[in-house]
């Protein structure tokens, strides 16, 4: 019986997680987080790694690696492939710069919007109706 009420309450409490929203939200961040990787890897692969081989001498990064042991008969070379982890670790260093900046920039405007002055809030009717009623009075006074 204690177990079937932990279930629900359990189940419930996914429910209630699920359905505020939190789950939309981290659907979305990962989507575009793949995405955004994706491009990052194009801009590290395609754009950024073909001049420093050009600079190293034409050297390949992602051919880079030392042999553990040779292939034999249908059994495949062993190969620590250290260029394919350069790159890696080229993109991840890319990946993180770019999302920095771009936090420190939403930080930025979030800091500019909370300093932008709030104008006063507007009278109410009866402080309007009030005023007027002051104004009408120093007039006749006049």
């Amino acid at each position: 019986m204690a177990g079937d009420r932990l279930e629900e309450s359990m189940l419930k409490e996914f429910k209630e997680f699920a359905l505020k929203g939190n789950v939309l939200d981290l659907a979305i961040g990962v989507i575009i987080g793949g995405a955004f990787g994706a491009v990052i890897s194009s801009l590290v692969n395609n754009v950024m790694m073909p001049p420093i081989g050009v600079l190293t001498g034409g050297v390949d990064f992602s051919q880079m690696g030392i042999t553990l042991k040779p292939a034999a008969g249908d059994q495949p070379a062993s190969i620590l492939q250290y260029g394919v982890f350069i790159n890696s670790l080229i993109t991840f260093l890319i990946t993180a710069l770019s999302v920095f900046l771009l936090v420190k920039n939403l930080n930025r405007f979030r800091k500019q919007e909370a300093a932008a002055p709030v104008p006063p809030p507007l009278p109410t009717a009866d402080v309007r109706l009030l005023t007027e009623i002051r104004d009408i009075l120093k007039m006749g006074r006049a």
